[in-house]
């Protein structure tokens, strides 16, 4: 072999070392970044899991809640208030505590359930103005008067203007009480939904107590209902009473005529009123103005076009309260107002519950209580219909 061969085979293996060395870098390379990309798969992955379980729909025993629903059911089926002591001990949760009078505050679910059923119902409470207190009364400051005014040239004397006059409402707060009862063996009854069957029967209770309370209450130890204050001829109005319009006949719409008598019960209301206004007044009431006609052969009632839109009369919502009185001599049978601003209803937002074992045996009863007072809060807005000569 001359020295041209032995260079050349030199030189070759010289490339061929250069080209293994090459190739195991390659593959080392090639291992880091696979086990690189394993862990970014496996963090990635990991992260996701996280996701997922941030975002999982909580279950009811995990929830805030949780504590106190299950000692509050452990209290409503066999009286244990260990649970519920010790949430009041230990601070978990301010809202829990022992009334003054006795019982415990309602499960914040049970609670929510009572209130959308209340607010759900044919009552007041659902076009009137709600608030929610924590004292004994609420004060409605009514400023029902214009402040003084008038022209001025740049150089002349401004005159005194008169000064407005400040009316103050006090809404006192009274106690809505219920006494459903329960046998104890339905109670030991794991498949009976105590919460729900309680939830129930109060809302059931209190919604029909508060419907009457808001319309015809007397004020003692109840509510007082907008019909209960005094009423005047709208052409004579004044402040603290409820004006009215007269049909014309007594005991019945005018024979000729009787869609007038809606008609200018709308327009008793003022302007500023009517945008938000809504009639009032019961079933037989209504079945009696949904036949009646314009001049020009139109229905004045209309149904609702979609599935729990009130039906409306002359455009305007009706709300049908089955404690309106019915059509007779001088009854005040509609009432028409934006109730929004013409009455007022305040609450407390706890609703408490005492479970008495001894007083029904073998039945367990449940002493449920919350707070509730309403008025009218601007005898401005609301208007009646007077079934009467004037």
């Amino acid at each position: 072999m001359n020295k041209q061969t032995e260079g050349t085979a030199e030189n070759f293996g010289a490339v061929q070392n250069a080209l293994s060395g090459f190739v195991s870098d390659i593959k080392e390379m090639n291992s880091k970044l696979a086990t690189r990309l394993q862990q970014q798969e496996e963090r990635l992955t990991m992260l996701d899991r996280k996701s997922m379980t941030a975002h999982r729909p909580t279950l009811a025993t995990g929830s805030a809640e949780a504590p106190h629903k299950k000692a509050f059911n452990a209290y409503l089926r066999s009286g244990d208030d260990d649970g519920l002591r010790g949430l009041v001990l230990e601070g978990k949760a301010l809202s829990t505590g022992v009334s003054a009078e006795g019982g415990y505050l309602v499960d914040p679910e049970t609670a929510a359930t009572i209130k959308s059923t209340l607010s759900a119902t044919a009552s007041v409470r659902a076009i009137a103005n709600v608030v929610q207190v924590e004292a004994t009364s609420f004060d409605v400051l009514i400023d029902h008067t214009d402040v003084g005014a008038g022209w001025a040239t740049e150089t002349g004397s401004v005159s005194e203007t008169d000064t407005p006059q400040i009316d103050r409402i006090a809404i006192p707060l009274h106690e809505l009480s219920a006494l459903p009862k329960a046998s104890q063996r339905l109670l030991d009854d794991s498949a009976f939904d105590i919460e729900g069957w309680l939830a129930g029967r109060i809302a059931d209770k209190f919604a029909r107590s508060e419907a009457a309370a808001f319309i015809n209450g007397n004020g003692v130890d109840k509510p007082t209902g907008f019909l209960t204050h005094a009423t005047v001829d709208n052409d004579v109005w004044s402040w603290g009473n409820l004006g009215y319009v007269a049909t014309g006949e007594d005991g019945d719409f005018d024979a000729a005529k009787p869609a007038d008598a809606i008609v200018d019960l709308v327009y008793a209301l003022g302007a500023e009123y009517r945008a938000n206004a809504s009639f009032v007044m019961n079933s037989k009431t209504a079945g009696a103005i949904r036949k009646m006609k314009d001049a020009d052969g139109r229905f004045l009632w209309s149904d609702g076009l979609a599935a729990g839109e009130p039906a409306r009369l002359m455009g305007y919502p009706v709300l049908i309260a089955e404690d309106m009185p019915d059509i007779g001599s001088d009854a005040t049978a509609v009432a028409f107002g934006d109730f929004g601003a013409g009455y007022t209803i305040a609450e407390r937002p706890d609703l408490r519950v005492l479970r008495d074992p001894f007083s029904a045996k073998p039945h367990v009863l449940f002493y449920a209580t919350k707070r509730v007072g309403g008025d009218v809060s601007d005898f401005k807005a609301i208007k009646l219909l007077k079934f009467g000569i004037a």
